[in-house]
C-alpha cells in the first residue's frame, strides 16, 4: 500500500546508483549541505530499511537512478508502491556530465551516485515509466522473446546456408523459398542427401514425400524438379546414419522449434491484444504487422504521452541533428539517440510498404527517388524519410483515434511551368 508524505515545496533527492549485488545510495535533504550515504543491499530486507528511512524524513521524496540491465527494475517497482516520485537518469547524459564535472573518465559507484544526484538538483531527468505499472510487462516479454527466437533463427538460416546446404544439397537452397515456411526443413529432416532421394524411383519418392512439403498448387511438378535436381547434385556422398547426417537432423530439427516457439508467441500476441484500439489502428498502416505493431506497443507504451510528433521522433532516434561550430556545418542526419528497437521496427515496416502495390508510403519513396533510380545512397535517404514518416503517421492515428486514411496528405498543386 502507497504511504503518504507530508506537502513540501522541495523534495527530499536520492540518488541510486544500480549495481547487480548493491546499490550506492545518496540522500539529499532540502537546505542540507551535509549529504547521507548509505549501501544498499538487493535484499527484501534493505528494500524495506531503506523504505523507512526516505519515510521517516516526513516530506516528499524523489529518487533518481541509471537504467542498468534489468537490475534497477525491482528496486523501482518497490520505491512506487511506497509512494516515491521515480525519476530516470540517461546513461549517455550521466557519462557527459560526470566527465564535465570532475575532467576525467575515472568512475566508481560513489562518484556517480553524486553526479546524479547533481543532475537531479539541475533538473536533468526523464519521467520513469515502470512497464508493470502502465500494463506494458507482458507486452515487452512478448515482443523481447520474439525477437530473440527471431535473431537464433536467423543464424541457424545463416549456418543452414552457408555450412550444411553447400555440403550436403547445395542445389536444395533454391527450393528454400520463405524463411517462415516449416515445410523445406521436414522435407530435409526426412531427405537431407540426394542419395536419400535417388536411392527411389521418382515415382515412389513422389509418393514419400507427398505429404512432407504441404498444399503446393503444382506439388508434383515441384517434386519431379527436386528429384531431378537431386540426380545431378554435387553434395557429398556421406552415408544416411552417420553421424555428420544425425547432427544434419539435430540442426534441423532446432530450426523447426524455433518456427513453432515464434507461431506461438504471435499467436499469444493476437490473443492478449484482440480488441485493443490502439492495436487494431496500429495494424491498418501499409507495413505494420501483427509483430510490428506489438512492438510499437512494448517499446513506446501509450503514445498520446507524446503530445507532439517531434517529440515521438526524437525518442524513437529519428529526429535530425546537424553539427556545427563557426563557419563549420556538418552533414544533418539521425542522432539515433533513441529507442533502437522502435527505430528498426518502423525501418522493416517501410521496407514493406514500399513494396506493396500502392500506398502513399509507396508514393512518398518513389517522388524522392525519382530524379536517379540508380542512386543507392538516395534510396537509403529516401527509405529514412519514409520510415520517419511511418512513425509520425503511427503517433498521428493513435493520438488523434482515427483510422488510418490512405493518401491523406495528397499531392500538392503542380507547379506551372515558367515556359509556358
Amino acid at each position: 500500500m502507497a504511504r503518504t508524505h507530508s506537502t513540501s515545496s522541495e523534495p527530499l533527492l536520492v540518488a541510486i546508483d544500480i549495481a547487480k549485488y548493491r546499490h550506492e545510495v545518496l540522500i539529499a535533504g532540502p537546505g542540507r549541505k551535509r549529504r547521507r550515504r548509505i549501501s544498499l543491499c538487493n535484499t527484501r530486507e534493505d528494500y524495506e530499511r531503506i523504505t523507512d528511512i526516505l519515510t521517516d524524513y516526513n516530506q516528499p521524496v524523489q529518487v533518481g537512478f541509471e537504467a542498468t540491465g534489468d537490475y534497477h527494475r525491482p528496486l523501482a517497482w518497490w520505491l512506487h508502491q511506497a509512494g516515491f516520485e521515480l525519476r530516470l537518469i540517461s546513461s549517455l547524459s550521466l557519462a557527459r556530465t560526470r566527465e564535465a564535472m570532475h575532467n576525467s573518465w575515472d568512475k566508481n559507484d560513489p562518484k556517480d551516485a553524486q553526479v546524479m544526484l547533481h543532475m537531479m538538483q539541475t533538473g536533468l531527468t526523464q519521467i520513469w515509466h515502470d512497464p508493470l505499472v502502465h500494463g506494458l510487462n507482458d507486452l515487452q516479454e512478448l515482443s523481447k522473446t520474439h525477437a530473440a527466437i527471431s535473431q537464433t533463427k536467423t543464424e541457424f538460416w545463416h549456418r543452414l546456408r552457408t555450412h550444411y546446404l553447400p555440403l550436403y544439397f547445395p542445389e536444395a537452397e533454391r527450393f528454400a523459398g520463405n524463411s517462415r515456411s516449416d515445410w523445406f526443413l521436414a522435407f530435409l529432416e526426412q531427405f537431407p542427401t540426394p542419395g536419400s532421394i535417388t536411392c527411389l524411383s521418382e515415382e515412389a519418392f513422389i509418393e514419400a514425400a507427398w505429404d512432407v512439403v504441404g498444399k503446393k498448387v503444382s506439388k508434383r511438378r515441384l517434386l519431379s524438379d527436386i528429384y531431378a535436381t537431386a540426380t545431378d547434385s554435387i553434395g557429398l556422398p556421406v552415408d544416411l546414419s552417420s553421424p555428420a547426417i544425425a547432427m544434419f537432423r539435430l540442426v534441423l530439427s532446432e530450426g523447426r522449434g524455433l518456427i513453432a516457439k515464434r507461431n506461438e508467441i504471435e499467436r499469444r500476441a493476437e490473443a492478449l491484444l484482440e480488441g485493443h484500439e490502439d492495436y487494431t489502428r496500429l495494424k491498418s498502416i501499409p507495413g505494420i504487422g501483427p509483430i510490428n505493431a506489438l512492438t510499437i506497443l512494448a517499446e513506446a507504451g501509450d503514445l498520446r504521452r507524446f503530445k507532439h510528433h517531434r517529440q515521438f521522433l526524437k525518442f524513437c532516434g529519428l529526429n535530425l541533428s546537424t553539427q556545427q561550430s563557426g563557419i563549420f556545418r556538418g552533414q544533418t542526419k539521425l542522432s539515433k539517440f533513441g529507442n533502437a528497437r522502435l527505430r528498426r521496427t518502423f525501418w522493416m515496416a517501410s521496407q514493406v510498404a514500399i513494396r506493396q502495390r500502392q500506398n502513399s508510403f509507396r508514393d512518398k519513396y518513389e517522388r524522392y527517388i525519382a530524379r536517379d533510380t540508380t542512386d543507392r545512397h538516395l534510396k537509403r535517404k529516401a527509405l529514412t524519410a519514409v520510415t520517419a514518416k511511418m512513425a509520425r503517421t503511427a503517433h498521428a492515428v493513435i493520438k488523434t483515434e482515427t483510422d488510418y486514411r490512405p493518401f491523406f496528405e495528397g499531392r500538392g498543386p503542380r507547379r506551372k511551368d515558367p515556359a509556358l
